[in-house]
């Protein structure tokens, strides 16, 4: 009753029992069911990392073994760029779907307050230099009074603030990008502010209800696209996020998520009584 033929590279469903409702109602599911995959879906991730890091690859042999030509160095940091550009946006749309299925595991653990974003600074700094923006500063900002530690789901506010810096480095041509947080009781405020020009765009694509009519208004699949999972993640987490104008038309995110202080005089009693265990 269901045949699925090809007539001049073009499939289509030949059924005369199935009405075009019917039809468009098959190629839904079928949609639905293909992006509501975790499997699928990670394996996407893998199959598009694996293929771009040998175009990366590719790209670094070819500026190392250009020499001094300013030409062959040019095209190969604009590849290496949109390499990494591309692997941003496919993470950051498969990591939105991955969210939507209702599967996205946690990876909470212990950090010191004082340096939690230390390794991700430096690769924000890598990053810069990659990409050739000599004048754009990355400033790191934190105030914190002790070095105790705290539970936190570092895995998903990493890729909150790594999507939300992406960001800021497309919009930021010259000036500064801004990263730190502060932590008040049981919560940690972050901030990701710079001295771009995408603050309009980006409160449009964080304030939206309607993501199709906001893309209309601003043609910006990239930065509607790490916006929104950085939503999705922080609602995951409990958190609320926030967009100010920094300057003119500079943008300042601003998100606060809940943690677990762990202070030194628990962990050394908990050290005892170990010990006192195994004796």
């Amino acid at each position: 009753m269901f045949d699925l033929t090809v007539n001049n590279d073009t499939a289509t469903f030949e059924n005369s029992d199935f009405s075009g409702k019917e039809k468009s109602e098959s190629m839904n599911s079928l949609r639905s069911n293909l992006i509501s995959c975790p499997a699928l879906l990670t394996g996407m991730s893998h199959e598009m990392r694996t293929h771009m890091n040998a175009i990366v690859a590719f790209s670094f042999l070819m500026k190392e073994s250009g020499g001094n030509n300013p030409e062959s160095e040019e095209l190969s940091n604009h590849i290496l760029s949109s390499c990494e550009q591309l692997i941003g946006l496919f993470d950051s749309f498969l990591d939105a779907a991955i969210i939507d299925t209702g599967i996205s595991n946690s990876y909470s653990k212990i950090c010191r307050k004082d340096n939690i974003l230390d390794d991700l600074l430096s690769e924000f700094r890598e990053s810069i230099y990659k990409a050739g923006h000599a004048d754009v500063e990355l400033i790191s900002e934190f105030q914190v009074s002790d070095s105790d530690e705290v539970l936190i789901d570092t895995n998903r506010v990493f890729r909150v603030i790594r999507s939300l810096f992406q960001n800021s480095i497309k919009n930021t041509k010259s000036g500064y990008i801004k990263i730190g947080y502060l932590f008040r009781n049981d919560m940690v405020n972050f901030h990701v502010i710079d001295s771009g020009q995408g603050y309009f765009k980006c409160k449009e694509f964080l304030q939206t209800e309607d993501l199709n009519e906001s893309l209309t208004k601003y043609n910006d699949t990239y930065i509607a696209i790490n916006l929104t999972l950085a939503k999705k993640l922080i609602q995951i987490l409990g958190g609320t996020i926030k967009v100010e104008c920094n300057g003119l038309a500079g943008t300042g995110i601003y998100f606060t998520v809940p943690v677990k202080t762990i202070v030194k005089s628990d962990i050394n009693n908990n050290r005892y009584i170990n010990s006192m265990i195994a004796i």
